[in-house]
């Protein structure tokens, strides 16, 4: 189904933005991203959409009108996920002054490059997706006047809940967008739902269903004494945190929220999630494939826009589209 509007995609990774996308009738006319990982994966997975391998911060109109043709006002949404790594409280480096994160992290700049290059594109919307503590109020203000400088004084921090909207896992995170998103929630499936249909590993499809890594035996046998929703070890976040890994999944219920450095014991059996169970517990489906390491892939997977939440934003912004609202 196409609806004709077009996107642009910065940030792509594994490319889970664009995939919502495509699924709601967008095309995606260009995808910026310098991970050699993801910059293979997007393009087996996308092969149509011009695809820029490039650091961000080296990319600008020339660059994107040479891969794609796109000139300023010509693509409908520009979606953006910079790195959250600066802003998330599972990073115990995190800087403690809030607008160093922002300002001062070179990772946390490059939500500055994204926001740099919505100004030069002037889509009609744009979703820059995060985790929570961009919303903190020093860096909720510096983001609005950065937006504000390129062009959109219209600015909103929508707080969406994947599980809410389709998936089968728990994701909460912030969508800062020139329009206030509330689309349709649809209560996502279960882990076992999701989980129950999948041959054992190894199975010549699907593809990323290879033999996980195996746990220690002696850490595997206190694996196999978990309860639904416990976990083997725990890792420190910022402030001290504590934030579990290696869960048992329960399987009546959405899985916790799939991280890159995550990892989840089967609901049912005595070992670790494949690469392809944690992408379904993101809404991927199977015909996405993942290139690169193992881990290269379950960090894509965990870095992701779940697809089922960003088929949802995408579809709630075609109707504003087509109703003819937008910058």
């Amino acid at each position: 189904m196409s609806r004709g509007f077009t996107a642009a995609d910065i940030f792509a990774g594994g490319g889970g933005f664009s995939r919502g996308f495509e699924e709601a009738g967008f095309r995606v006319r260009v995808a910026i991203d310098n991970y050699p990982p993801a910059a293979r994966t997007y393009k087996a997975n996308f092969p149509h959409t011009a695809f820029i391998a490039d650091d961000v911060k080296e990319v600008g109109l020339d660059e994107i009108a040479g891969v794609s043709g796109l000139r300023p006002g010509e693509v409908d949404v520009v979606i953006a996920s910079p790195p959250c790594e600066p802003f998330t409280g599972a990073n115990p480096r995190r800087m403690e002054r809030p607008l160093d994160r922002l300002y001062r992290d070179p990772a946390g700049q490059l939500f500055l490059h994204a926001i740099r290059l919505i100004g030069l594109l002037k889509p009609r919307f744009f979703v820059i997706e995060n985790v929570p503590g961009v919303a903190h109020p020093e860096i909720e203000r510096a983001v609005r006047i950065e937006l504000s400088r390129a062009g959109y004084r219209r600015v909103y921090f929508n707080l969406l809940r994947a599980e809410e909207h389709g998936t089968p896992s728990r994701r909460l995170r912030v969508f800062v967008s020139n329009a206030r998103l509330n689309p349709p929630r649809r209560r996502g499936p279960s882990v076992g739902e999701v989980l129950r249909d999948l041959p054992d590993p190894g199975a010549a499809w699907p593809p990323n269903h290879e033999a996980p890594p195996s746990l220690p035996a002696r850490k595997m046998r206190r694996a196999s004494r978990l309860r639904a929703g416990e976990g083997l070890i725990e890792f420190q976040g910022a402030g001290g945190r504590r934030i579990p890994n290696f869960i048992r999944l329960d399987p009546s219920a959405p899985a916790p929220t799939v991280m890159g450095s995550r990892r989840f014991i089967h609901p049912w059996q005595d070992r670790l999630l494949t690469v392809r169970e944690q992408a379904r517990l993101m809404g991927f489906p199977d015909y996405h494939i993942f290139l690169g390491s193992r881990d290269a892939q379950y960090n894509m997977v965990g870095e992701a826009v779940p697809p089922p939440l960003a088929r949802a934003i995408a579809e709630y912004l075609a109707a504003l589209l087509e109703e003819g609202r937008g910058v």
